[in-house]
């Protein structure tokens, strides 16, 4: 039974997922805390953050309307992580990983939101 956004496997996802990213992006350059390094992480929270938002509304419309919010932010942040592996400060190894996962979640996003669309 689903009580809170906590309890959605695909916030619980997110959220890990987050982890992962700051984890990742402390092996940045310090010259791009401030550019991609911040730009990748406020992408990445932003994902499991407008889950819980739309969640937390109360209204099917509104919440959809989240849902694409985090799933937009799911495909910028799959660029970011494109250009940060092309200039070298993802290993291929981690981008793919990463990808991995965004993927599933960007997958779950699209299932939550079409399942929200038919009753």
């Amino acid at each position: 039974m689903i009580n809170s956004y906590k309890d959605l496997h695909i916030w619980q996802k997110g959220l890990k997922f987050c982890e992962k990213i700051y984890q990742v992006t402390k092996k940045f350059p310090t010259t791009e805390i401030y550019g991609l390094t911040s730009q990748i992480r406020r992408c990445s929270i932003s994902i499991p953050s407008n889950i819980a938002e739309g969640n937390a509304r109360g209204h099917i419309t509104e919440y959809k309307q989240f849902l694409r919010v985090a799933f937009g932010s799911a495909a910028e942040l799959e660029t970011q992580l494109i250009l940060a592996e092309r200039i070298g400060y993802l290993t291929n190894e981690d981008f793919k990983k990463l990808n991995t996962n965004l993927e599933e979640i960007k997958k779950m996003l699209y299932s939550l939101i079409k399942s929200l669309s038919h009753p």
